[in-house]
């Protein structure tokens, strides 16, 4: 079930329908991140696993919470046809690429187009939480292995049906 608590208005969608540029989804993060005193009392830690809930869903954007205890990681995935974005709303992740690796803290806010191949990771002693936006919905993902060479390998198609 998709639980809406964004009481705000939604901006208008662009001209034409065209789902939100990266820079958009990167701002949305940034503002629900920052605004985590309405929905924070929602985010639970599962050792089994990352907890992840959508808080809001309209046609041109969704928006995920996602909750993060030492050592939980996403893999390497991609999001299909969406462009995305990420904030830390508390603690630090890292996001890998297949070369390169970035640490997000509070605050900071990646944003990203569709395809785009990351693992996101909590190598803290401390849980943390991130806001996780999406436009247009997720529809799919692919999920990947490094290969000896250093390419990554997909292994894995998911569909939203899936979540």
């Amino acid at each position: 079930m998709t639980v809406t608590i964004d009481s705000r208005t939604p901006a208008a969608p662009p001209a034409g329908g065209a789902p939100f540029a990266p820079p958009r989804l990167a701002e949305r993060a940034r503002q629900f991140a920052r605004d985590s005193h309405e929905w924070l009392h929602r985010v639970r830690l599962d050792p089994q696993g990352r907890w992840y809930e959508r808080i809001h869903q309209d046609a041109d954007h969704e928006i995920w919470v996602i909750s993060w205890l030492p050592g939980q990681s996403t893999g390497f995935h991609d999001h299909g046809d969406s462009a995305g974005a990420f904030a830390v709303a508390l603690g630090t992740l890292d996001e890998h690429r297949v070369r390169a690796v970035r640490q997000v803290g509070v605050g900071d806010v990646h944003s990203f187009g569709p395809d785009y191949v990351h693992d996101v990771r909590n190598t803290s002693d401390a849980p943390a939480v991130s806001v996780h936006v999406y436009s247009p919905p997720l529809q799919s993902m692919r999920r990947y292995d490094l290969d000896p060479a250093g390419g990554l390998v997909q292994v894995k198609s998911e569909s939203a049906e899936d979540w």
